[in-house]
């Protein structure tokens, strides 16, 4: 999957990414704040990935875990800030909810802040309780 928007690009291609500017950019949001660098390389293994890109520098990110038959969770979804505002978080939202893979597929995430972006691209807010079991208290950011 590419996407070409001016001096932006979304893509699918792992070999694009960079471990380091991810790490940097989620070590900024409270979602990310207990990620080991060596788990999230696994995540990122394990996972569809996307990348946005700015003049070939990597500036945004967002992962998607799927069985590839019935479901999708999207997480760590993140524009860096001095490349906010330009609707690439809704582009790239839609970018993974219209791919190929996906695109019949029911998605879920969770957010604390963004339900409006996701609303644009056609997530509903559910008033289901989302349970969760914590990893290790051990993971932490580099």
């Amino acid at each position: 999957m590419e996407w070409t928007g001016g001096e932006y690009r979304i893509s699918d291609d792992k070999s694009l990414l960079s471990l380091g500017r991810i790490c940097k950019l989620l070590c900024r949001n409270y979602f990310a704040s207990r990620e080991f660098r060596e788990t999230l390389q696994l995540s990122i293994e394990h996972s569809l990935c996307y990348g946005v890109y700015h003049r070939g520098t990597q500036i945004g990110f967002a992962r998607v875990v799927t069985d590839t038959a019935t479901i999708y969770w999207i997480a760590d979804v993140y524009i860096a800030e001095e490349h906010r505002k330009k609707g690439l978080g809704k582009k790239l939202i839609r970018c993974i909810v219209e791919s190929d893979e996906l695109k019949n597929l029911q998605g879920i995430l969770a957010t604390r802040d963004a339900q409006g972006l996701f609303e644009q691209c056609g997530f509903r807010r559910s008033y289901l309780q989302l349970m969760m079991k914590p990893a290790c208290e051990f993971w932490r950011c580099p």
